[in-house]
């Protein structure tokens, strides 16, 4: 199936989109490095070469300007300031709504009003110049190609056409980095060319001979009349009053002493729905060998006993592989919020500074894509309730600058992401009398700091005292919370007055294979998260009966409440002889369940439930077991929400 160009292009769009913006909020912190400007200014002019290429007519001549303005900068015309940069980010912004084909014109005249504006201003009022100079003797300039330019499709000649195409142009050849005649390869590139244009030329104009090009090759530009420009080599002898606009750094064997040989890495952009469906047939694969297995088992065939296992190794071998392949860092998610904390800073007055760590933790790309809607629900939060004023931060011995530090680490099976801020803390009695007055908890009741934050996840929920563009509506982190759960997570709050809170994420590294335990209750099976899972007990039948009306079992000096699954899910049958108790835990919360046996360790291909089947609180999931039988997996996150009403009413009973 042939790829659509619109489609690649938009990609690759994105992906020059992300790169500016990440060039620009770093910018935004070091406003004098010139390396990030000519950054910066490469994605812009990429991007407007592309576009024109594509037929996205209106994104090259939107993004022509905002080229324009970091051109200034970049000679030295303009400086660059933290309004020129917001302006520039706000453009980004246009530019991507451009790309899908969803961006007022309204929007855009609006943006480039204030990029005129802030260009103004930076300039100290003296006004935008004109376009680059154009020059009425011309221009001096010397480029030299990548080895592989012609190996890679770009023909020399046909850019010193295009040169020539442009006005009166004398071209003279380097030779100085050829190499001897029998080492020289026919299609690798190793000759210069210094170039003298005359004539009504803009630097633009020549830029854009070179701009499929520009990022691999050696590039310098000067007026006509200056020294003609000199190689970009380390070396005292390159002349003072050489000024090149733009050179890009030479690449091994492009006049250069060559890099040090390293393998090639070949990358292949593949669609997230095709991993997606091949996930699905690796799952189906692991149904299969496991109901094999089982065939080879009860048939004491040695000869496909001993086939068995090698397809067992080889499919474990695939999925292990499938898993590493959906696998992501975080730090695609986390440079996100790098733009959305610049966005609060500017929103709410403040100072904010964000702070990462863990950025090379990976996790599925599903879990990925549905964690950064809670994630900017609770940073938000962070910034507008949490974040004093700058004046307030100071009376209270503070930094001016808040700090929003976000982590993530592995522990076993589960990510832990964690959003930290150094703020004023939860007010637990402005969260006590907002529960009491929503009839969530009785007046006086006491409660641990845990189940008292909890509060804050009930829909309609919020201690803010005005509602702002940013938050107060109490809208949000009740969602929070059930994204997370949905994710077979959990969440927990920590909070400390004067000193901030801690809100940790425990989330599953994936959502397509787990690890699960299959246990039996009654005569259907089910597989409960073994990275939930803590220890196993024994229940003998006398302390089953001893225990009814009193569900609790004391496990180190601790009580923790236990759910008879028998009973839960209805299943008219006595209880096994030998019962046991698998303790679950989720987050500091631990819960026991009663299972009538527990058959051992099982793969776990997720299977979705059905929307009829959807509402059903204890399950997150089924799966296809070896011999073709469903087996739901528990959902031990609303387990353990049943068994604290029971746990609490137990307590007070005591």
């Amino acid at each position: 199936m042939t790829e659509d160009p619109t489609a690649t292009f938009r990609v690759e769009a994105g992906e020059l989109l992300d790169q500016v913006e990440q060039g620009l909020l770093d910018l935004g912190h070091r406003l004098g490095d010139m390396a990030l400007v000519n950054a910066v200014f490469r994605g812009l002019h990429t991007l407007k070469g592309s576009g024109a290429m594509f037929g996205f007519d209106a994104l090259a001549a939107f993004t022509h300007h905002c080229e324009s303005a970091f051109d200034r900068v970049r000679k030295g015309e303009v400086p660059a300031t933290a309004e020129l940069v917001s302006v520039i980010l706000s453009a980004r912004d246009h530019m991507a709504g451009l790309v899908d084909g969803e961006a007022p014109q309204a929007e855009g005249d609006a943006i480039l009003a204030r990029l005129a504006a802030a260009v103004e201003a930076a300039r100290g009022g003296g006004g935008m110049p004109a376009d680059a100079p154009a020059d009425a003797q011309g221009w001096r300039l010397f480029f030299r190609l990548p080895v592989d330019a012609m190996a890679n499709g770009t023909n020399p000649l046909m850019l010193l056409d295009e040169l020539r195409d442009l006005g009166e142009a004398e071209v003279r050849v380097r030779t100085d980095s050829l190499p001897p005649l029998g080492e020289l390869v026919p299609d690798e590139c190793h000759l210069g060319w210094d170039v003298v244009l005359r004539g009504d030329i803009s630097r633009e104009a020549i830029e854009d001979v070179f701009i499929f090009v520009m990022d691999d090759m050696t590039l310098e530009i000067a007026p006509l009349g200056d020294e003609a420009p000199a190689e970009p080599v380390a070396s005292e002898d390159t002349p003072a009053t050489a000024t090149p606009v733009d050179a890009v750094a030479p690449t091994a064997g492009a006049g250069g002493p060559p890099a040090a040989t390293q393998p090639a890495v070949e990358n292949v952009r593949v669609p997230a729905d095709r991993l997606d469906a091949l996930m699905d047939r690796v799952g189906e694969l692991v149904i299969a060998q496991s109901r094999l297995s089982q065939l080879a088992n009860n048939r004491h065939d040695l000869l496909l006993r001993s086939v068995t296992e090698d397809i067992e190794r080889l499919s474990g071998e695939l999925r292990d592989t499938m898993m590493v392949l959906r696998m992501v860092p975080v730090s695609s998610l986390f440079g996100r919020f790098r733009r959305l904390i610049h966005d609060l800073a500017r929103e709410t007055g403040k100072s904010i500074e964000l702070q990462t760590s863990g950025e090379t933790t990976e996790v599925d790309k599903t879990v990925i894509e549905r964690l950064f809607d809670p994630l900017v629900h609770i940073i938000r939060n962070s910034c507008d309730h949490g974040l004093e004023a700058p004046a307030d931060r100071i009376a209270a011995g503070k930094s001016e600058t808040g700090l929003v530090r976000l982590s993530a680490h592995q522990a076993g099976g589960e990510v832990l992401i964690t959003i930290v801020d150094d703020g004023r803390g939860i007010d637990r009695e402005r969260v006590r009398a907002k529960g009491e007055a929503n009839g969530l908890i009785e007046p006086g009741q006491q409660l641990a700091d845990e189940d008292l934050f909890g509060l804050i996840f009930h829909p309609g929920f919020s201690t803010a005292a005005q509602v702002t563009n940013l938050s107060g509506r109490g809208v949000g982190m009740d969602v929070v919370k059930r994204t997370i759960e949905s994710l077979r997570g959990s969440i927990s709050v920590v909070s400390e007055t004067g000193r901030g809170s801690t809100i940790t994420l425990r989330i599953p590294l994936t959502l397509a294979i787990i690890e699960g335990l299959l246990v039996r209750v009654g005569e259907s099976r089910y597989v409960i998260p073994l990275s939930a899972v803590e220890e196993c007990l024994e229940l003998s039948l006398e302390d089953d009966l001893r225990s009814r009306g009193r569900s609790l079992i004391t496990l180190r000096d601790r009580l923790v409440p236990f759910v008879r699954l028998r009973d839960l899910f209805s299943t008219g049958t006595r209880p096994d002889p030998h019962q046991k108790i698998v303790v679950v835990a989720t987050g500091r919360e631990r819960v026991g369940l009663v299972v009538d046996q527990i058959i051992g360790n099982h793969q776990t291909v997720i299977k979705s439930l059905s929307a009829f089947h959807r509402g059903v609180g204890s399950f997150s999931g089924a799966t296809i077991l070896g011999d073709g039988n469903v087996a739901l997996i528990l959902d031990v996150a609303q387990l353990v929400a049943m068994a604290q009403p029971r746990e609490e009413t137990l307590r007070a009973a005591s």
